[in-house]
């Protein structure tokens, strides 16, 4: 996890503490709406995946992708960080995974494909 953390405070520009946060979200958002199987892989193969989930990955609020961007916002980021820590994660996410597991989950979550 610190790798990915890393490399979102370098190129999103925002603290490691709210990068965390965002992180734990977003993974605990595609745990809770994508495929099951492919989902569960997705955020078992990241390294500090499921202690990001745990710490982190919120309650479902309903409202799809939009309910993920306002939790996102409530933790302090903008629209540009939003993207660019989601891009960031999807990233290492095929890095650790693979393009094929990401891609069953982003496509199995309605909306999501037009933010990564």
């Amino acid at each position: 996890m610190d790798e990915l953390i890393s490399r979102i405070t370098a190129n999103v520009g925002i603290d490691d503490a709210t990068a965390r946060k965002a992180v734990g979200l977003i993974l605990g958002f595609l745990q809770r709406e994508g495929a099951d199987g492919p989902a569960a892989k997705m955020v078992e193969g990241i390294p500090g995946g499921p202690e990001a989930v745990a710490e982190h990955g919120g309650e479902a609020t309903g409202g799809g992708v939009m309910g993920l961007g306002q939790q996102l916002m409530s933790a302090g980021l903008g629209m540009g960080e939003i993207s660019g820590v989601a891009r960031e994660t999807v990233a290492f996410a095929k890095q650790h995974v693979g393009e094929e597991t990401v891609d069953q989950v982003v496509a199995s979550i309605p909306g999501l494909s037009q933010f990564v």
